[in-house]
């Protein structure tokens, strides 16, 4: 399946998520910036509000692409250490990428809710809602740092994403609903007929609209 653009496929998560619409203390994030236009549509359909939740990945020094971990913008940090191990990388190096993704979470953070307080989650019913997922790495560190807010049920929704992911995935939520796993998998842009780059303004658009 080819998506039309990420609203499209939200609109058709939202369809497989029905059974959710109108439930109370059900609360919608979605990972900047892209994910943010798809958990909209799912967000208006399901009555919920919408709020963002930010991970950022750690790249290793030579090769910034490479995730050796993740940043969680509640705090929490995440390494893999057994790839840090094997690239050597110094402990320095590692704290300087961790320094410089916390400001520009921080930035994003004061960009899209201003003064708008985070939503509480504790004791909801939480979905994630991403445009799609390559390795998973980030959202991991996401879902385990929401976990540790207490949500009542965490749920992670995506059009697309490679089967080995949501396996992984599965094992740090109370489900994962998938549009398609297509093997083999390719980027995630491949799966949209429209992909184009979403700015920071649409997203401070779409919170100033469903945050309630």
């Amino acid at each position: 399946m080819v998506f039309r653009d990420r609203k499209d496929a939200g609109r058709q998560l939202a369809a497989r998520l029905a059974f959710l619409k109108d439930e109370k203390d059900l609360v919608v994030l979605g990972i900047p910036r892209g994910g943010v236009v798809v958990a909209a549509e799912v967000a208006q359909a399901l009555n919920a509000p919408l709020d963002i939740f930010i991970a950022h990945k750690l790249g290793a020094p030579f090769s910034p692409e490479l995730a050796i971990g993740a940043l969680a913008s509640t705090g929490e940090i995440f390494l893999d250490d057994a790839l840090i191990a094997v690239l050597g990388i110094p402990e320095q190096r590692i704290q300087h990428e961790i320094e410089c993704q916390r400001i520009e979470i921080a930035r994003r953070l004061e960009l899209f809710r201003s003064n708008r307080p985070a939503l509480q989650v504790e004791g909801k019913t939480v979905i994630v809602v991403d445009d799609g997922i390559a390795t998973g790495s980030t959202m991991l560190a996401s879902l385990r740092a929401l976990r540790k807010q207490s949500p009542a049920r965490l749920l992670l929704a995506i059009p697309v994403a490679p089967a080995e992911a949501v396996k992984m995935l599965e094992r740090e939520c109370d489900g994962v609903i998938v549009l398609e796993t297509p093997e083999p998998f390719w980027a995630v842009g491949r799966f949209y007929r429209d992909f184009k780059q979403v700015e920071d303004s649409q997203v401070s658009k779409l919170l100033d609209a469903l945050t309630f």
